[in-house]
């Protein structure tokens, strides 16, 4: 479905997005496997993990360039596009992965904590997708497909940063949607459910625990792929604005916020009739405070 389109996957070099680059790679696609190698936390660079996956590619006879820049500064992210056009004179879609965890409870969380995971999460996708919206203009054509999380999207404990850089993440990709639409550039999200290091710290000391994360080993990066793929293909062409999760072998469509229910006095409100009327009004309508366990409680299908 993406025969002969170019490709960039960040943070590629392992999980979902070094399935996804194999996904594309497999589907026709010539792949910048993006990745500088850190660990979860964003520590650390080394190249191999980039390398190892164009080799994989390679193998299956597919064509791939590696390139381990930080989605987190500008200079770099225009390298990454810089690479691809090196390499293969084009580039038609940019897939949004690379990320990293500083999980904190909130009142604990440091400035540091808070800055990593924004910068690379948050900047990182807006980084790249600005550097390729250029030439996505000029060409009349592209594609992106940004990660988000149901952490951002519904909730979670401890993940105060990365949960406000994924809803961020929605957010940029509506703009960028609406405002590359008379180029014939899309952009979507998709809020995957997949095992991967980056959920390896969950805990198992207790048979619940323990429950839980084997359920969750059911959902291969291998999942979210197929996806990724189609979003960045032609036949995609009408979607667009969207967001998707992928859990095991369920797509779902992600509600965006909307009005759910209005009130109005005449004479305008004060505080106390907005306690006396509005708030009583309103409150049937409420929503909990859900975690994204709360609101995908069956088991993966």
């Amino acid at each position: 479905m993406v025969e002969g389109k170019v490709v960039l996957v960040t943070g590629a070099g392992g999980g979902i997005g070094r399935d996804i680059a194999l996904a594309m790679a497999r589907h026709g696609a010539k792949v910048v496997v993006n990745d500088i190698g850190a660990a979860v936390d964003g520590e650390g660079r080394n190249a191999g993990p980039a390398q190892k996956v164009v080799d994989e590619i390679r193998a299956l006879g597919g064509q791939a360039a590696a390139n381990t820049d930080s989605v987190a500064e500008a200079a770099s992210a225009a390298k990454m596009v810089q690479c691809a056009l090196d390499s293969f004179g084009r580039i038609d879609a940019v897939v949004n992965n690379a990320g990293i965890l500083r999980d904190r409870f909130f009142h604990k969380m440091s400035v540091d904590e808070w800055d990593a995971v924004i910068k690379v999460h948050l900047y990182g996708a807006y980084f790249v997708s600005r550097a390729a919206a250029n030439h996505f203009k000029e060409q009349g054509s592209g594609a992106f497909v940004h990660m988000t999380s149901t952490s951002g999207l519904i909730g979670n404990f401890g993940q105060a940063n990365y949960a406000a850089a994924k809803l961020g993440i929605a957010a940029l990709s509506k703009s960028i949607a609406l405002d590359m639409l008379k180029f014939n550039a899309r952009s979507n999200c998709i809020a995957p459910f997949a095992w991967s290091r980056m959920i390896g710290s969950i805990p198992t000391d207790t048979e619940e625990q323990k429950a839980r994360v084997a359920k969750i080993q059911q959902m291969t990066p291998a999942k979210i792929a197929p996806l990724a793929v189609y979003l960045a293909s032609d036949a995609a062409k009408g979607v667009n604005g969207q967001i998707f999760s992928v859990r095991n072998n369920e797509i779902f469509l992600i509600s965006q916020p909307r009005p759910v229910r209005s009130i109005h006095r005449s004479e305008g409100w004060t505080p106390q009739t907005i306690a006396d009327h509005a708030m009583p009004a309103l409150r049937a309508s409420f929503f909990a405070l859900d975690r994204s366990a709360d609101v995908f409680s069956w088991d993966p299908v």
